[in-house]
């Protein structure tokens, strides 16, 4: 049997499981965990652990039809800059539980598309923030681009409040590709936005592909790949497009007959990635690539790699404090979400309270269960005395580690208390990290494993 066929026959692509950036996933948090369990964790936290703040823009001009966020269109600035003073007034209620003394280590701007601000959005929301969450000295900043609503001075605007790192959204640049999806982009204004980052002294940038989108074929995407590494990223996000249009109505726009089969989908990840390495990249967790004097390899070299809703990150601040319409905050209690749509946000916000909507209160089997996930799915590897914090309760894993072991066989390891997924079996990493969720029956709806 050819390895591709055995892979095939254990599921790669007829499962559907969690990319597991949260454990547990969000279809199992709960209304009845909201704003007032919210507020009590944020009061709680330890000041001299410095925390991630997350924004979240959910304002697009333009909605690209692959993707499944949470966006909204606009063609004017006046939502925005509602949305703006709405943020300024979930900062203050935030004021008002926070401990005095937090600090910020990471914040990330996200959407939606973040560069729809204009330079005086910018500048009002970065000092709102600083103001209630001062950053620590040589703190990380970094913000979602979308080189299509970005300009000279957008970008001076987010390097003068600090940004560190730009993340740039490409997913292809094949015209076709860009058509079928809805987000036609000229490699030229993408290399007009790089030079304008680099210019103004952003050190990092990334840049996030998607494989899997219509049209897509081997030569297209090999020429998506030599554009990108003539841009010379530090960091590559290579995600699998997610045909959900249950979810995403607008990727119902998308022609389902186009996009690649099973084994062309999985062919074109191999194929990138293979160029990627080639180029001197670390290949990082499943989908993710890095120069190895980048700060995302150095943590997959020393183990300390973490995973959250933006993928894999070198982030080790303990807490995540997420603001906006539908941010998760990730709290020594366990995830709050905000309440999901923009105006039941702005509701709950006017209100004064906090836009809590629903959330999961974590179990001590919660968190043992979440720390083996995140391992497996950042290292492709289970050590048990890495959970030593966890007492005996670790050794309740050993049974599901020996099944893993017994059904994929030569793929993985089990070694004593150490199981580690061979470099042929990595695809399946995803299906193999479900093997330690509890939580597999919420009737939940996934994407494919590959």
């Amino acid at each position: 049997m050819k390895q591709i066929d055995r892979l095939e026959s254990l599921g790669l692509y007829d499962a559907r499981v969690p990319r597991y950036t949260s454990y547990p996933t969000a279809p199992v948090f709960s209304p009845a965990v909201g704003a007032t369990q919210q507020a009590q964790a944020l009061a709680e936290l330890d000041p001299a652990d410095p925390v991630s703040v997350y924004f979240h823009i959910p304002f697009c001009e333009r909605l690209c039809w692959f993707c499944a966020c949470r966006t909204q269109g606009t063609q004017t600035l006046a939502p925005v800059e509602a949305y703006i003073a709405t943020l300024e007034r979930e900062l203050t209620l935030l004021a008002d539980v926070l401990p005095k003394g937090l600090r910020m280590g990471r914040m990330h701007w996200g959407g939606g598309t973040p560069t729809i601000l204009p330079p005086a959005l910018i500048h009002r929301l970065a000092r709102a923030v600083k103001a209630v969450i001062p950053p620590v000295e040589g703190y990380e900043f970094s913000v979602e681009i979308d080189p299509m609503m970005v300009d000279a001075e957008k970008i001076a605007a987010l390097a003068t409040e600090g940004m560190t790192r730009a993340s740039i959204g490409i997913q292809d640049f094949d015209p076709l590709v860009q058509q079928a999806i809805g987000r036609p982009q000229p490699f030229e204004d993408t290399r007009k936005c790089v030079d304008m980052l680099r210019a103004a002294g952003i050190g990092s940038l990334n840049a996030d592909l998607v494989y899997g989108l219509p049209h897509q074929d081997a030569a297209r995407l090999d020429d998506t790949v030599s554009k990108v590494l003539d841009l010379a990223p530090d960091r590559i996000a290579l995600f699998g497009y997610a045909h959900v249009p249950w979810m995403a109505k607008r990727q119902k726009l998308i022609d389902q007959s186009v996009l690649p089969g099973d084994k062309d989908r999985h062919a074109l990840a191999a194929q990138a990635g293979a160029r990627f390495r080639a180029a001197g990249f670390d290949a990082i967790g499943i989908d993710h690539f890095a120069r190895p004097a980048d700060g995302l390899a150095e943590a997959a070299h020393t183990g300390h790699l973490r995973r959250n809703f933006q993928g894999y990150v070198d982030d080790t601040c303990p807490t995540r404090i997420g603001l906006g319409a539908s941010s998760i905050s990730r709290l020594p209690t366990g995830y709050i979400q905000n309440a999901s749509a923009t105006p039941a946000y702005v509701q709950r916000i006017e209100a004064g309270e906090l836009a809590g909507g629903r959330g999961h209160v974590m179990s001590d089997d919660d968190l043992l269960r979440a720390a083996a996930i995140e391992r497996i799915m950042c290292d492709f590897a289970l050590d048990l005395a890495a959970l030593a914090p966890f007492g005996p309760a670790a050794q309740a894993l050993l049974p599901v580690m020996a099944e893993v072991a017994q059904r994929y066989g030569d793929l993985v390891t089990l070694d004593g208390t150490r199981l580690a997924i061979h470099p042929e079996g990595r695809a399946l990493t995803r299906i193999i990290a479900s093997a330690f969720d509890a939580y597999t029956d919420t009737g939940a709806r996934y994407s494919q494993a590959s």
